[in-house]
């Protein structure tokens, strides 16, 4: 059953992962570490949320993941994300890595070389031009369609046409369904895929996972019980703790860093 965290309050499972001999902090980007904006490439980490990512990443045997719908460039865009950075990257919902000390680990550039990525991107623009406030992001995979700026009767309409065409061209192309974003992909790879590749790459005791949208479910159903996921918003999740906007993702992060800072060598 998944409960409400409540900042200041000491929390069991939180004090289990902060306790665990190597730990992966994972973290969904857009609604977790950064709020939502009205255009996606201007996404950025709450300045609270980044330095406890900062201080967790220099910690002993503590990894930390952003786990992302983004493609790899513009993951590595609005992290701000250098070569030399200690952050893992799981981008494309687990289909693109790049991993500190080595780098990407895929090299996706024929990912698409067969042009059907390109001629996806073609068939949709007419539609999207039609309706204001609607935006194109093109993908590694594929494609995603944002309305934060449409309204909702606009983004109901657009989806709609979006699902007939993909469906009549596209069928085996993967939907995914988030925040006011409608996605499409050619790999079937979700959050899950990126769990299993931070346990094979870092060998952690325990994962911790947040996220607030239905695509982080997928990782959420994997965690062990040694591992512990954060739900951040409402909706239905799998997740055993719940906070209320990236702002309380920060507060959670340094009660985490505090606890972990001072366990027993």
């Amino acid at each position: 059953m998944t409960r409400t965290w409540t900042p200041g309050t000491p929390d069991p499972d939180l004090s289990a992962i902060a306790t665990t001999p190597r730990l992966v902090v994972a973290l969904d980007f857009d609604g977790t570490a950064a709020p939502f904006v009205l255009d996606p490439l201007e996404a950025r980490a709450l300045p609270e949320v980044a330095a406890q990512v900062d201080r967790l990443a220099a910690m002993p045997d503590t990894v930390v993941a952003y786990v992302s719908g983004r493609s790899m460039e513009d993951l590595r865009v609005i992290t701000a994300h250098s070569d030399d950075s200690p952050i893992a990257l799981a981008g494309s919902h687990g289909a693109q890595y790049w991993f500190p000390g080595v780098g990407a680990a895929e090299d996706a550039a024929d990912a698409m070389a067969d042009g059907t990525r390109e001629e996806l991107w073609a068939a949709v623009r007419p539609l999207i031009e039609r309706y204001p406030g609607a935006e194109l992001e093109e993908k590694t995979f594929g494609m995603g369609v944002h309305t934060r700026k449409a309204t909702p009767e606009a983004e109901r309409a657009l989806f709609a046409e979006v699902d007939e065409l993909v469906a009549a061209r596209f069928p085996h192309w993967r939907r995914r369904l988030g925040h006011h974003v409608l996605e499409f992909s050619s790999r079937a790879e979700g959050k899950d895929a990126a769990m299993a590749a931070l346990r094979d790459r870092f060998h952690p005791t325990a994962i911790l996972f947040a996220g607030d949208d239905v695509t982080d479910e997928d990782a959420m159903r994997v965690l062990t019980e040694a591992d512990l996921g954060v739900r951040v918003g409402e909706g239905e999740t799998a997740a055993t703790l719940r906070v209320r906007d990236p702002q309380e993702i920060a507060l959670l992060l340094e009660a985490l860093a505090d606890e972990r800072a001072s366990r027993p060598e």
